[in-house]
């Protein structure tokens, strides 16, 4: 008897591309420009500014398309979607941010024009970022037409909320983006609760990994001089490491090469490369310290390891010494490892909620981490009046933050529980074989 698969996506995923690269299309004919370098200006220094800000843009641009979509291959059926899918949402995500980042933030238009730059740029693959995140509390369980419409409505909020809090509280744009961890984890969290499956429970079949993928999801290849044949050998290695070595570029891509900035922007890179390399320590030793059989768990170290970025770059404006980078790291990778050991299940049997890739454990909790830690050390160099005041803006920033994601969260996934979207059944989630045609599984009559 023939496998039954997912209902097809024939009438629903072509139309609903078509019809968003269309709108996309329209609006940038008649809204988005090329942003023109002052003839003014120097020619020098505008050349090497340009040349930061392209170096920083390719490894942010690596870590959406090949850190995050890489990441996602650690199931052992669903290595095809976890990349293919990361792809289609951070291309789609990219395009609209720079829209909704254009149409709403002050800074990015000029006569009802959005003018695109390599910032506008670099700013709107973070917002991508965010969706990427929350792409991950609901990996393996929806199809690629619902995580299109998560996206946009992810963006959609999340830049709405970062409009808020810089036009409300006067909020630091960099501090206010770099939340995208706290709310990207949990509006992903609150959508998979809305689309929770009795089917998943305890644990899915088909939610494994293995060596081969594990391996995949870890390692990393970051020479580009090697031939193609050497690329498919090594590949199957990665790729934690790129999004690893390239989170100092993440955290400081938006911090100012300008002379008054560029001492902070060198405190955020070795601040960030000294809380990840705590936070690898930390990962592996708390990993094998939880385990019953005193062994590491490549999934936990393949999170946790990140955590330390996470933190960091929520804190990142307000740390200036090295060992507090460095105890931000350890506190994160602690709380993160021991949050993906314990929490994920608890999470699924206590309040019906599966969080496939620990999310909530690997950027919820060391975002929170870093706006406290971020709070205190501001708190600890500041006036007793002004403390207060920083102290009630700073709780604001984060209340806000955290209802904007729970809401549209919740109403994101009651809109994507329509049968309309055709999500696939319970037997088919965490399978490739329900999107992806494999000409050697084919039967021939």
């Amino acid at each position: 008897m023939a496998p039954q698969y997912a209902p097809s996506l024939r009438s629903r995923l072509p139309l609903v591309a078509f019809l968003l690269e269309t709108i996309f299309l329209i609006l940038f004919v008649f809204f988005v420009k090329i942003e023109q370098q002052h003839e003014q200006s120097g020619r020098e220094s505008d050349s090497k500014l340009f040349i930061s800000s392209y170096a920083e843009f390719q490894d942010v641009h690596v870590m959406i398309f090949m850190g995050f979509g890489f990441l996602a291959t650690f199931l052992v059926r669903y290595g095809f979607s976890g990349s293919g899918f990361n792809v289609l949402l951070a291309a789609m995500a990219i395009q609209w941010a720079v829209l909704i980042n254009g149409f709403l933030l002050p800074q990015r238009h000029h006569r009802r024009e959005i003018h695109i730059s390599m910032k506008s740029v670099i700013e709107a693959e973070l917002c991508a970022a965010s969706a990427l995140v929350a792409m991950g509390a609901v990996h393996g369980k929806t199809n690629p037409v619902q995580l299109l419409l998560m996206a946009l409505v992810e963006v959609t909020g999340f830049v709405v909320t970062q409009w808020i809090l810089r036009t409300l509280l006067n909020a630091d744009p960099v501090y206010s983006i770099m939340l995208l961890h706290v709310f990207g984890a949990l509006f992903g969290v609150m959508v998979s609760w809305v689309l929770h499956r009795e089917g998943i429970k305890p644990e899915h079949e088909k939610e494994k990994t293995d060596r081969k993928t594990g391996l995949f999801a870890m390692f990393v290849l970051s020479f580009q001089t090697i031939s193609i044949m050497a690329c498919q050998k090594i590949s199957k290695k990665s790729r934690t490491l790129f999004l690893w070595m390239f989170w100092p570029s993440f955290n400081s891509a938006l911090v100012g090469d300008y002379r008054r900035e560029r001492g902070l922007k060198l405190t955020v890179i070795y601040g960030t490369y000294l809380s990840l390399a705590v936070s690898v320590v930390m990962a592996m030793s708390v990993s094998m310290l939880t385990s019953s059989k005193g062994k590491m768990n490549m999934v936990h170290v393949q999170s946790s390891a990140l955590s330390g970025g996470v933190a960091i770059g929520v804190a990142m404006t307000a740390v200036h010494q090295p060992w507090i980078a460095m105890t931000i790291g350890f506190c994160a990778a602690l709380l993160s490892a021991l949050g993906y050991r314990y929490m994920k299940n608890h999470m699924l049997f206590a309040f019906e909620c599966h969080d496939t890739c620990g999310v909530l454990s690997v950027h919820a909790i060391p975002g929170i981490l870093g706006w406290f830690a971020h709070l205190f050390l501001r708190l600890a160099s500041s006036e007793s009046t002004i403390a207060v005041q920083f102290a009630v803006y700073h709780i604001c920033v984060l209340l806000i933050t955290a209802c904007m994601s729970l809401v549209m969260g919740t109403a994101t996934g009651l809109f994507l529980k329509w049968s309309i979207w055709r999500p696939q059944q319970d037997r088919k989630c965490f399978d490739d074989q329900a999107f992806w045609e494999f000409p050697n599984l084919v039967v021939h009559k």
